[in-house]
């Protein structure tokens, strides 16, 4: 089966998943992409999202088989060490993560957030970003999700 993946293309042996594998078990036990993380199995908690096609997925419930010919970003795509995106530079700067095991998928929601909603208000954040953090780091959360989005914007600062 060939997938993209962080805009690579990937032949994934079929001898080594069957269609119905969740993506979550193909990207950190095939593909060695352990960034995106099992939290819940049922698509409730969201460590394992990613995007397809620009969308939030939970990986976890996502049939492998189901993502053929679509674009995958996961976090080992979304910015790199010299050059971190700007949620990922808005995360630091507000300190949002304490263990940081939600933050992957909820670094991914956000980044499916804002190139939907480039400006988005509290109530679109609250609304798009449904994951779950045993930390209650929530409020930084927004905070950084409002400073991406400004500098992400041509012009503005954050």
């Amino acid at each position: 089966m060939e997938l993209t993946i962080n805009g690579r293309k990937t032949v994934v042996d079929d001898a080594a998943i069957a269609p119905e594998m969740p993506l979550l078990w193909v990207l950190r036990d095939v593909l060695a992409l352990t960034g995106t993380k099992f939290g819940c199995g049922i698509a409730a908690c969201g460590a394992c999202t990613v995007q397809v096609d620009g969308q939030a997925t939970r990986s976890c419930v996502t049939p492998v088989a189901a993502v053929a010919g679509k674009q995958i970003k996961t976090i080992e795509g979304l910015g790199q060490p010299d050059a971190p995106h700007a949620l990922q530079q808005a995360w630091v700067q507000h300190n949002v993560p304490q263990c940081g095991y939600c933050q992957s998928g909820m670094l991914m929601a956000a980044a499916a957030l804002l190139q939907k909603t480039p400006n988005p208000s509290d109530t679109e954040i609250d609304a798009a970003i449904t994951n779950l953090c045993r930390c209650g780091t929530y409020p930084r959360v927004r905070i950084a999700i409002h400073t991406a989005a400004a500098l992400l914007q041509p012009g503005r600062k954050a």
